[in-house]
């Protein structure tokens, strides 16, 4: 029975390690090479989906205005006030900005939002959109590096998306560790071996084309993981840029961070659970590029994944003990090169001390998880620092 337990652990375990180990290599091997051809892009909607955002979004629209702008490219900002019952609209409309506001409190989150506002762009002949959470701070060179990667004959770029108030709190040093792997090393990896480098839902642009040959049709909670699926499926991908960053709040108190996280996580569990039959079928009929985005849905978050392999490690079953070691160096060196390259120091050094109190603190999350894996897609604005 023990035998049997410790090899069903090792298969659970398997493709999550493999991705792991993939990606990890990819994101030390990764460089910048990509090449302008100039002219691709001359026309540029920046995006701005809020809900009742009115506390932040002047910080948001302020960063925007503020960043450089690259040569002979008309840039243009939007901001979609979705079912806003506070001044979001009204603070964006003084800073001079097109707004669009959406009621609709049947058909409620940001991927109705973008679906709305992205229908409105497709008649006004932009030639790319650019999407920036309300809570967003940019880097300066955030515009220009989008169009560069754009003009160089990418469908649609991701840039870093990192944490803007990393020393708040415990949690938010975790979160800004847990995204340098996510957004940073996960993403370089896969451009490195080929693969689309994922949407993160903030910082993404795409060209116009690609919304004409794949529209935005994404409702779910997680709808960046959701809608880039539909790209890959139909063999669009997306670059990564690397050398510039979007940063956004988190929650700094308890119960804005469950959640937040339970949102976030059981959102992708119950996307996982809808479509890895069809995804797998598919890959049995040839379309091998979505083998990595399978992977990835089979890699549990990480806090999850080192649990399973230490229970692994504590089953008296050799062959199988092996592999929780083997597996759990590889976790150490994804932590350990997501650290490097996603440029983090002492404070995430000092989160990494915080990581058993984090692994107790998701396993007290896990019915909130399951619960959050249900097809429900409103929009819960999460409180932040500073508020409430």
């Amino acid at each position: 029975m023990f035998q049997i337990a410790s090899v069903l652990l090792g298969l659970i375990t398997a493709p999550g390690t493999c991705e792991l180990g993939l990606l990890t290599v990819g994101a030390w091997l990764f460089r910048d090479r990509s090449q302008p051809l100039g002219g691709g892009v001359n026309r540029l909607a920046i995006v701005v989906p809020a809900h009742n955002e009115a506390a932040v979004i002047h910080r948001c629209l302020a960063s925007l205005s503020s960043c450089l702008r690259p040569n002979a490219v008309e840039i243009s900002t939007i901001v979609i006030a979705d079912n806003c019952s506070d001044g979001t609209a009204e603070i964006a409309a003084h800073f001079g900005t097109e707004v669009l506001i959406r009621t609709d409190p049947v058909n409620m989150g940001k991927g109705f939002a973008l679906q709305y506002a992205f229908q409105h762009l497709l008649v006004e002949a932009v030639d790319a959109v650019l999407v920036i959470d309300a809570d967003t701070v940019a880097q300066p060179n955030l515009l220009i590096e989008t169009v560069r990667w754009l003009d160089s004959g990418a469908d649609g770029v991701q840039v870093r998306y990192l944490v803007l108030n990393p020393t708040e709190s415990a949690r938010t040093r975790m979160m800004n560790l847990a995204l340098m792997a996510f957004n940073v090393l996960r993403p370089r990896g896969r451009a490195y071996w080929g693969f689309s480098a994922g949407i993160s839902g903030n910082g993404f642009a795409l060209k116009l084309s690609t919304l004409q040959a794949v529209p935005y049709r994404a409702e779910s909670i997680v709808e960046d993981l959701e809608y880039h699926l539909m790209l890959v499926r139909n063999g669009r991908r997306i670059a990564f840029a690397d050398s510039t960053c979007v940063r956004a709040d988190m929650p700094t108190r308890g119960t804005p961070a469950s959640t937040q996280r339970a949102r976030w996580e059981g959102g992708r569990l119950g996307l996982t659970i809808r479509t890895l039959p069809t995804l797998i079928r598919e890959i049995c009929r040839g379309n091998y590029r979505l083998i990595e985005p399978v992977l990835e849905l089979l890699l549990l978050p990480l806090s999850f994944h080192v649990m399973l392999l230490i229970l692994a490690l504590a089953i008296p079953f050799e062959p199988v003990r092996w592999w929780a070691l083997f597996s759990l160096s590889v976790v150490g060196a994804h932590v350990s090169t997501a650290l490097i390259v996603g440029g983090g120091g002492i404070d995430e050094l000092i989160a990494l001390m915080l990581a058993p109190w984090y692994l107790a603190w998701k396993i007290l999350q896990l019915p909130d998880i399951l619960r959050s894996a249900r097809r429900d897609t409103h929009w819960i604005r999460t409180e932040r620092t500073g508020e409430g």
